[in-house]
C-alpha cells in the first residue's frame, strides 16, 4: 500500500502514472510550450490524452488530494510528479501567474480534467475498458 511519509521516487511513479505523464509534458521543464500563464497550461493538461487516460487522470489526483497538505509536499518535492514550481513567483513577463500551494494547484489540474469536454460527455464516471 502506498504511503507518502515513506515513498521511493518508483512508488511514486507506479502510483501515479498519469500525473507522471502530465509532468513530463504539459507540466514539464518547458511549460511555455502549452501557453504564456500557469493557467493556460493548466487548462492544456487534458489535450492530447485519450478518455481512459484523463479518467485514470481523475483518480489519481482524487487519491492525491486525498492526502494531507505535508503529505501532498512531500510527495511534490521529490520532483517526480512535477518539474516546475507553481508555487514561486516568476516575475517573466506577461505574468506568469502562481498557486499559493500545492494543493490548490492540484484542485486547478483536477478541475480542468473534470471540465474537460470529453469527461463531462461522458459523464465522468470511469469507462468501461477492454481488457
Amino acid at each position: 500500500m502506498f504511503s507518502p511519509s515513506d515513498c521511493t521516487p518508483d512508488d511514486i511513479r507506479d502510483e501515479f502514472p498519469r500525473l507522471t505523464g502530465v509532468g513530463a509534458s504539459t507540466l514539464g521543464e518547458d511549460p511555455e510550450l502549452f501557453g504564456d500563464t500557469l493557467d493556460e497550461v493548466i487548462l492544456d493538461c487534458p489535450n492530447g490524452h485519450n478518455l481512459e487516460f484523463k479518467i485514470e487522470a481523475i483518480q489519481e489526483l482524487r487519491k492525491l488530494l486525498s492526502f494531507t497538505d505535508e503529505q501532498i509536499d512531500r510527495i511534490i518535492q521529490t520532483n517526480i510528479l512535477l518539474a516546475i514550481d507553481p508555487t514561486a513567483d516568476v516575475k517573466d513577463e506577461p505574468n506568469w501567474g502562481r498557486y499559493p500551494d500545492y494543493r490548490t494547484f492540484w484542485e486547478a489540474v483536477l478541475r480542468t480534467f473534470e471540465n474537460d469536454p470529453e469527461v463531462r460527455e461522458h459523464g465522468g464516471d470511469p469507462p468501461r475498458f477492454a481488457p
